[in-house]
């Protein structure tokens, strides 16, 4: 079989859309994975939620997560790679994000390269939801404020409301940081009409992430095939050789990919899978 290195997104990709992944996309990756394709997937998620929707499959490559912002080892347990952001940007965003009634989920790693999420007490429909889809996560700790500390080291900042109250700081922020920070802004695929918003060090991306990913598995970006569905997912495609949307993806990465193929709900990256242990 012809050596093929594979880079999945998860929600709304691998992942149906009740972000389960189907018995038969589980059987195909763990084929996969023992038939010799490097295979790993790229994320918004962390790694305690990740490998809480895709713990059963027994993954040995990197993996890319915080949208590229950490890079992972799951055998060693351990951090690999990362652009984490800088402090002094870390307290500059948090006390802007004041200025507008907005506080967010500070995603950081402790001084034992632990997960962290630091938040001050949730009142906000949006945090409480998201709080609430993750019972009994350890990582999260509340604070009656969040004040920068040199115990952490940022992955990202993240502020999840309405797209009006967001669009706001989205453009507070953009004027007064420029490319100093790299932006995620996206529709929430969980929580109805409410919206991400991530700030995170410019390199802390899929595009970057997937760079780093290369470098460690050694092999280039051209020779990788990589799958999305969301606009977090646009750098993942710029970097790769060959891009692969599924048919529930936005319109912009669609405009740019290779191929597009049958939707997560349909298993399309599984069974684009299949086909490759089938040549």
């Amino acid at each position: 079989m012809e050596k093929y290195y594979v880079v999945t997104d998860l929600d709304g990709t691998l992942l149906r859309s009740d972000a389960v992944l189907s018995p038969f996309a589980e059987e195909v990756v763990h084929s996969a994975l023992e038939q010799g394709i490097v295979m790993s997937y790229a994320t918004a998620r962390s790694y305690k939620s990740s490998t809480a929707v895709v713990g059963n499959v027994k993954w040995k490559y990197p993996l890319i997560l915080y949208n590229g912002a950490l890079l992972f080892d799951p055998l060693e347990m351990k951090k690999l790679d990362g652009a984490f952001l800088d402090p002094s940007l870390t307290d500059q965003v948090i006390r802007l994000g004041k200025g507008f009634g907005l506080s967010p989920l500070w995603f950081a790693l402790d001084n034992h390269n632990e997960e962290r999420v630091l938040h001050e007490p949730l009142q906000r429909k949006g945090d409480l939801e998201f709080l609430a889809s993750r019972p009994n996560d350890t990582r999260f700790r509340e604070l009656p404020e969040l004040l920068y500390s040199e115990l952490f080291q940022t992955l990202i900042l993240t502020y999840i409301g309405l797209k009006e109250e967001l669009e706001l700081l989205v453009q507070a922020i953009r004027d007064q940081f420029q490319d100093g920070v790299h932006l995620h802004f996206m529709p929430d695929n969980y929580i109805a009409n409410h919206y991400f918003l991530e700030v995170s060090h410019p390199k802390a991306n899929k595009r970057d992430g997937l760079l780093m990913w290369a470098n460690h598995i050694g092999c280039l970006p051209e020779d990788i095939i990589v799958f999305g569905d969301n606009l977090n997912d646009i750098g993942l495609f710029e970097a790769a050789g060959l891009r692969i949307a599924v048919a529930n993806a936005q319109p912009e990465l669609k405009a740019i990919a290779d191929r597009t193929i049958e939707s997560n709900s349909e298993d399309g990256v599984a069974k684009y899978i299949q086909g490759l242990l089938e040549t």
